[in-house]
C-alpha cells in the first residue's frame, strides 16, 4: 500500500456506502463524507473524523482527487457527469447508470478527461472469482459449455427498482468476464408477487456466439440465501459458492463425459476444494480504485465495463416486458427500435432509421439509412433494403428481394418467394430473386409476384397482381397488372403532354416505347425546326 493514499470524498453513506466508507477509512484515503441524511453522514464524519461536505463543497476542493457515489441508482449519471465535469476520478457502485445512453455518454466524458471511471462490481474483486477466472483463461476447465448463477435471498424489497437490476448485475459481470464476450441474444422472464409493478424473481437466458450458454436466477422472495455461481467446460467444473467458509468458497469438479459405444457416460471424479488467500473483497476493489487513479491503468471493471453490463440488463428488461428474445448489437444505437421490435443479430441498420411496433429484422438484413419501418414488418435474412424507403404495416420482405433507395410500400402489399407454394414441399431452393429499383411505389394490398422487376419511379396502383416486370416510370393496375399510363419522378400521373403537373419535368416516350425525360437540346431542336 503507498504511504499517502489519492484523497477520495464518498457520496452515499446509506445501507452499502457506509462499508465503502470503513474501507476508504482503512486505507488511509477517505477525506470527505456526505449523504442528504445529514444525521447519518455526521455520524460517520465522526467516526472516522473527517468532514461532513456538502456535494458542492466536494467538487469545489482541489486536493479531493476521487469520488466515490453509493447514491440511489437514479442520480448515479448526474453526479458522476459532476464529479468528471470538475476533474474527478469516478467510482460508481452499480449500475453504472439506469439507462445505456447515460452510461455511454459517462464512458465518452470518462475517456475525452482522460480520467477513471470505474464500476462497483465487486464479485470481480473476490479471491475466488480471481482464481475461477485464472482456471477458465489457462484453460482448466477447457472450452466452457454452460455457465449458471443462483442469488437468492428474502429481502430486502425495493420500490426503486426490481431484483433484475438490484441482484444480476453482478453475475452478468462475472459472466461476462468468464466468457469474454458479450451475448448474441437474450430471453429473460419474471414475476412480481409482492408489488405488482416489480419483478421479485426473474430468470435470464444469454446465448453466445462461441456457442456458451449462460443463465442467472436472482430473487429475493426465496426461503434462504444462496450466492452460487457454476461453470461447465469439456474438462472439468467448477463451483463459487460465497455462502461457504473460505476453504470451500472455490471447488473443482474434475468430472468427465466420455462417450461409450455411442454413448455420453459421465466419469464422476472427486471434488477438490480451491485454497484461497482470505481478503475482504470490497477492500481490495477500492485499493484497486486507488491504484488506478495512482498509475492511470483501466480499471478491471472500468465504464466500458459497465456499460456492457446496463446492456445486458437493458435487453433482459426488454425481453421481460415482450415475453420475445432481444439481439445484441454491438454498434453505436444511431437509430430507433421501439422495445418491441426484434433486431436479429450481424443486422446492419442505418442512421436515422425508425423500426416500429411488433417488427422484426432476421439476421445478415441490411437496413440503409433514414428508412421508416412501420408496425408488424418482418424483413428477411440478408434482405438488402436501400436508404429513405418507407415500409408500412404489414409487410413482410423475404430473401431475395432488394429494395434500391427510396422505395415506398403500401400497407399490407405482398410479395412471394415461390411461384407454386405447397406447405408439405420444402422449395427454399426455388426462391425467386425480385428486384424493385429507386423510386417505386407499391400500393395497399398489391401483390408482387416473385422474379420480376420493377423499373425506377414506376407506380404499382392499390390491389394490382404483377405477375411480370415492369417498365420504369410506368402505371400499372389491375390483376393481372396492365399498364394503364406513365409518372413522373414526383410520383404524379402524367397527362398527354407528359409534363409532370408538380415539377414541370417534361417526358417523351421513344422508339422502345420507354419515358425519358425530356432534355434541353431535344427541346431547343423542335423550337427552331
Amino acid at each position: 500500500m503507498p504511504d499517502k493514499q489519492p484523497q477520495i470524498a464518498v457520496i452515499g453513506c446509506g445501507h452499502w456506502g457506509k462499508n465503502l466508507v470503513r474501507n476508504f477509512a482503512e486505507l488511509g484515503a477517505l477525506t470527505a463524507v456526505c449523504d442528504h441524511n445529514e444525521s447519518l453522514a455526521q455520524n460517520l464524519s465522526k467516526k472516522h473524523n473527517v468532514p461532513m461536505l456538502t456535494s458542492e463543497q466536494i467538487l469545489s476542493t482541489p486536493d479531493i482527487k476521487g469520488i466515490v457515489i453509493a447514491a440511489p441508482a437514479i442520480h448515479h449519471a448526474a453526479l458522476a457527469t459532476q464529479a468528471l465535469d470538475t476533474g474527478k476520478h469516478v467510482f460508481v457502485e452499480k449500475p453504472l447508470a439506469v439507462s445505456v445512453e447515460d452510461a455511454q455518454m459517462l464512458c465518452e466524458l470518462a475517456q475525452s478527461k482522460n480520467l477513471t471511471l470505474m464500476v462497483g462490481h465487486l464479485l470481480q474483486y473476490h479471491p475466488a472469482f480471481l482464481q475461477l477466472k485464472q482456471m477458465v483463461d489457462n484453460g482448466t476447465l477447457g472450452k466452457l459449455q454452460y455457465l449458471y448463477s443462483n442469488r437468492l435471498n428474502l429481502g430486502k424489497f425495493r420500490n426503486e427498482e426490481n431484483i433484475l437490476w438490484s441482484f444480476a448485475p453482478h453475475d452478468i459481470s462475472m459472466i461476462l468476464a468468464l466468457t469474454g464476450e458479450m451475448p448474441e441474444k437474450i430471453f429473460a422472464t419474471g414475476a412480481r408477487h409482492i408489488n405488482p409493478t416489480i419483478e421479485d424473481s426473474t430468470t435470464t437466458h444469454m446465448h453466445f456466439a462461441s456457442g456458451v450458454q449462460a443463465h442467472i436466477f436472482v430473487s429475493w422472495l426465496h426461503p434462504f440465501k444462496e450466492q452460487k455461481l457454476v461453470v461447465v467446460g469439456d474438462k472439468g467444473m467448477a463451483v463459487f459458492d460465497d455462502g461457504q467458509e473460505w476453504g470451500q468458497k472455490l471447488k473443482i469438479y474434475p468430472h468427465q463425459v466420455n462417450w461409450i459405444k455411442g454413448v455420453p457416460t459421465p466419469e464422476k471424479a472427486e471434488v477438490t476444494p480451491v485454497p484461497l488467500e482470505v481478503s475482504e473483497p470490497l477492500k481490495l476493489e477500492c485499493q484497486h480504485f486507488l491504484d488506478c487513479i495512482e498509475t492511470g491503468k483501466q480499471p478491471r471493471t472500468d465504464g466500458p465495463e459497465g456499460l456492457n453490463v446496463l446492456r445486458v440488463l437493458d435487453a433482459a428488461q426488454k425481453s421481460i416486458r415482450t415475453g420475445a428474445y432481444v439481439a445484441m448489437d454491438e454498434r453505436d444505437p444511431t437509430y430507433f427500435q421501439h422495445e418491441t421490435a426484434i433486431i436479429d443479430a450481424n443486422c446492419s441498420i442505418g442512421k436515422g432509421s425508425k423500426i416500429w411496433h411488433f417488427s422484426h429484422v432476421m439476421r445478415g438484413a441490411c437496413v440503409g439509412d433514414n428508412c421508416v419501418i412501420g408496425q408488424n414488418v418482418m424483413i428477411g435474412a440478408e434482405v438488402v433494403v436501400g436508404n429513405n424507403c418507407k415500409i408500412q404495416n404489414n409487410v413482410s420482405i423475404y430473401k431475395g428481394i432488394t429494395l434500391e433507395d427510396g422505395v415506398f410500400c403500401g400497407p399490407s402489399c405482398v410479395f412471394t418467394n415461390v411461384m407454386t407454394p405447397r406447405a408439405e414441399v420444402e422449395r427454399k431452393d426455388e426462391f425467386l430473386p425480385t428486384h424493385v429499383e429507386k423510386g417505386v411505389t407499391i400500393g395497399a394490398n398489391a401483390t408482387i409476384l416473385c422474379g420480376v422487376r420493377l423499373g425506377a419511379y414506376s407506380m404499382i396502383g392499390a390491389g394490382a397482381v404483377v405477375t411480370k416486370d415492369v417498365k420504369p416510370q410506368a402505371l400499372v393496375v389491375g390483376n393481372p397488372a396492365r399498364q394503364v399510363g406513365w409518372v413522373s419522378h414526383a410520383g404524379e400521373k402524367l397527362g398527354d403532354d407528359l409534363v409532370c403537373p408538380r415539377e414541370g419535368r417534361r417526358y417523351v416516350v421513344d422508339g422502345n416505347n420507354s419515358l425519358r425525360e425530356k432534355i434541353e437540346k431535344e427541346a431547343y431542336v423542335q423550337k427552331t425546326a
